[in-house]
């Protein structure tokens, strides 16, 4: 490199701005933003939803997690402009879905929280783990994986099947009374 101040050399990787309609809790909102920007940041900082959290900022956590087309997703780490054309369900429009206010309900009832950091992602993978129930997805926990899958929903199970949320409070007890009363409401089987 010759003698050029590093501030006058140009950036040829800089990345431009883009134009994002995502779809929301049922509506669309219009952003500006980084076509680098993660859905979490533009959850929090570009639509002011800040029920998701940053917690690891590299998906170990899952304080981040929200669903995309029903489906649990770990926001730190999908890009916005991926998530465009797709429905997204952050904790904000949760009680919106079936399962989503009584687990919210469920986890006030049986003191699923502490601090309250991990709950939003706790909450909205919980409605995604119950929704994969339903149309019988197989865990790692699943002892029988013939199709169709009759999934029944042990300590076991329900322990594997949110490991990816993180609780440093240490409350899994009592999400996981959460959760189970929840199930055992709709009807699911229970072991």
């Amino acid at each position: 490199m010759d003698d050029q101040p590093a501030s006058s050399i140009e950036n040829s990787g800089a990345s431009a701005d883009v134009h994002l309609v995502l779809h929301v809790n049922g509506g669309d909102r219009e952003i500006e933003c980084d076509q680098r920007t993660t859905l979490l940041d533009a959850l929090r900082d570009h639509l002011d939803l800040t029920g998701s959290k940053k917690g690891c900022d590299r998906g170990q956590c899952g304080a981040c997690t929200v669903l995309v087309d029903d489906r649990r997703v770990l926001s730190c780490l999908t890009f916005a402009v991926a998530a465009q054309g797709q429905q997204i369900t952050t904790i904000e429009g949760i009680s919106e879905m079936g399962s989503g206010t009584a687990l919210q309900e469920a986890f006030v009832n049986h003191d699923g929280f502490q601090c309250g950091y991990c709950t939003p992602g706790q909450i909205c993978s919980a409605v995604g783990m119950l929704d994969e129930v339903k149309r019988g997805w197989p865990s790692a926990a699943t002892a029988d994986i013939d199709e169709p899958v009759d999934v029944v929903l042990s300590d076991t199970e329900i322990r594997e099947r949110l490991s990816g949320n993180i609780c440093r409070c240490g409350a899994y007890v009592n999400i996981l009374a959460a959760v189970r009363s929840v199930a055992a409401d709709t009807g699911q089987d229970m072991a």
